[in-house]
């Protein structure tokens, strides 16, 4: 997750880590109140029981009447166990989905707030699996092991105390055995957790490696490397068994080992206990009541030891999910963000802008770049790969800081903006276009959510989307697909201008929008960008030189800076690293067959 790998927490650690989970308790206290009456309803029907079963012993065989009342007592406590066990479980189980469903939402949240600078060190598929794996082990221990573990202690505690009362000498013979089960709990519980600890981190890498995989699917299949992905998946999982193999011997060896020497402490104490009753120091029926005490005190004890392993496995998954929690993205907005105008003209600039990515400090992306963008212009930015272009795009959309100079937006430094209200002015279309698992309405109304159907047509058919659109089998509610798996690349840029054109903002950025298109694509999506960039400010990135000989100007970078900027008759002129680029790309004229031979603006 990130750079430095966090040290492993000792088994204290991952306990006290579960304190994180106070803070989404706390807005459930009326369901905690109704979980703890039926808790303790149900622990002392548990813990009459075996008073009831003394009295028909020793009352209820001496004849008579009284057997059946005794047995009626003993249905009637059963009746008001199962009542509020049944209550205990209802409850606790909604508190477990409840706090779980805050959680996740809080992380989710948390997530869409951190940086770029986080993502480049994070794997998206690690992070899914905090927000579904690490959140499913918390929503176990509040809906079940803590239910467990607190209604075991209340009992235990209980048991404790009602066999003191029921015979003191037992119960000290009974307490000098309870040590010989908990050292095997404190010594085997840190082998377990280690296993535990293992188990996890194979579960995510296994989780990870799928999940990069499903994402590039395409790719795995164009290669023919589904049987490679399989055996690599496969081995995945062997190493998760593996791992999950040595847990869960060492729980059940842990769980075997308390309870023989529980219950072996135990059938040592009741021989003692018997002794007593033919020597007539004892009734039959306080030694079946102390009996039953000790097998509850002995189960809650062993449910112990069986929940201890997953509280711990627990505090491991709150620990990372604190992690991501504690994560404070780079880019904020300021305390008192400066209010943009409410007509945005869409003059930008970057001044003196020196900028390097976090993971690779070293090595400048821009250095020492100038660039004024004035409103309802086209810029183009062209250059080889690594000349900084994108780094431009991203400092614009003020996904990073720069480390020197400033960039501004109508004569305001971006710094002293709310990120959300500079990127609502903002207008992206990339080269990948993301297109989500929705309708075709629903992935143009992502550009402005309050958009009415009207708007949607409308920008539908300036994108020149609206007749592919109404061509699939239910038109504008037809689905997609993942990633617009149903689409063209033609077709999803299409969308993704007609997001574009629905956003309406004062500045469009231009990602290499048709650099991987066919001819015919590439002519449909001109046509739409030349009426998405009317009257805006434009910002153009392109490989392909043909894309950007009507923009009014053309940056050229190299090595993160610019190196000349002029028309492309200018630059042609000029006969440098434009000219250079041009004749790689149009042969030795410098420009495609009927390109313009002055500098054009765009026209709707």
């Amino acid at each position: 997750m990130s750079d430095t790998a966090p040290s492993k927490p000792t088994p204290r650690q991952s306990v006290d880590s579960l304190r994180g989970l106070l803070p989404f308790l706390a807005p459930h206290r009326r369901l905690i109140a109704a979980w703890l009456g039926a808790l303790a309803l149900s622990s002392t029907a548990t813990l009459s029981l075996p008073v009831a079963v003394k009295h028909m012993i020793d009352r209820g065989f001496g004849g008579g009447d009284g057997i059946d009342r005794w047995f009626a007592l003993m249905f009637a406590v059963a009746l008001v166990l199962a009542f509020a066990t049944a209550l205990r479980f209802y409850f606790v189980s909604l508190l477990g989905e409840r706090v779980v469903a805050d959680l996740r939402g809080r992380l989710y949240g948390h997530l869409l707030s951190l940086d770029q600078a986080f993502y480049d060190r994070s794997r998206s598929a690690e992070l899914v699996s905090r927000l579904s794996a690490d959140t499913e082990l918390l929503r176990g221990v509040v809906s079940s092991s803590m239910s467990v573990a607190l209604r075991s202690i209340v009992t235990v505690s209980g048991s404790l105390v009602m066999l003191v009362v029921t015979s003191p000498k037992l119960a000290a013979l009974a307490i000098i055995g309870i040590p010989l089960a908990v050292l095997p709990v404190v010594l085997g519980g840190r082998r377990v957790r280690k296993a535990s600890e293992a188990t996890q981190h194979q579960v995510a890498e296994a989780n990870a490696r799928a999940g990069e995989t499903l994402g590039a699917i395409h790719t795995v299949q164009s290669y023919a490397r589904e049987p490679f992905e399989r055996e690599r998946f496969a081995a995945a999982l062997a190493a998760t068994l593996v791992v999950a193999r040595r847990r869960i011997r060492l729980q059940a060896l842990l769980t075997a080992v308390v309870i023989v020497l529980f219950f072996g402490a135990i059938v040592g104490v009741l021989w003692t206990g018997a002794q007593a009753v033919i020597e007539g120091r004892m009734s039959a029926g306080t030694l079946g009541q102390f009996m039953l005490y000790a097998l509850i005190g002995a189960g809650s004890v062993g449910a112990l030891a069986e929940v201890w392993a997953e509280v711990q496995r627990a505090g491991g998954g709150m620990q990372r999910i604190a992690g991501l929690l504690a994560e404070r993205p780079g880019v904020t907005a300021p305390p008192r963000p400066t209010p943009l105008p409410p007509t945005v003209r869409g003059a930008m600039a970057l001044q003196g802008v020196r900028f390097h990515y976090p993971s690779r400090p070293g090595q400048p992306a821009l250095d020492g770049v100038d660039l004024e963008l004035r409103p309802g212009e086209t810029v183009a930015l062209v250059g080889p790969s690594g000349a900084g272009k994108s780094s431009v795009l991203q400092l614009l959309l003020r996904f990073y800081d720069p480390q020197q100079g400033r960039i501004t937006l109508d004569g305001i430094d971006l710094r002293e903006l709310d990120p959300l209200a500079l990127r609502s002015q903002i207008a992206l279309v990339p080269q990948d276009p993301v297109i989500f698992a929705a309708s075709a309405a629903e992935n143009i109304r992502y550009g402005r959510l309050e958009a009415s159907r009207e708007d949607i047509l409308r920008a539908a058919r300036l994108a020149e989307a609206d007749e592919f659109i109404r061509a699939l089998p239910q038109g504008y509610e037809s689905e997609l697909g993942e990633r617009g798996a149903r689409l063209s690349g033609g077709q999803q840029q299409r969308i993704a201008i007609a997001r574009a054109l629905l956003k309406d903002a004062p500045v469009l950025l231009l990602d290499e929008a048709t650099s991987a298109l066919d001819a015919q694509s590439e002519h449909m999506v001109q046509q739409a960008l030349e009426r998405l960039m009317a009257g805006r400010t434009t910002l153009v990135i392109a490989h392909r030189l043909a894309t950007v000989l009507r923009a009014d100007r053309i940056v050229v970078m190299e090595a993160g800076r610019i190196v000349d900027i002029g028309t492309h008759t200018e630059l042609l002129a000029r006969n440098g690293l434009y000219a250079e680029l041009a004749r790689l790309q149009f042969g030795s004229a410098g420009a495609p067959a009927g390109a313009p031979s002055a500098t054009l603006t765009p026209t709707a």
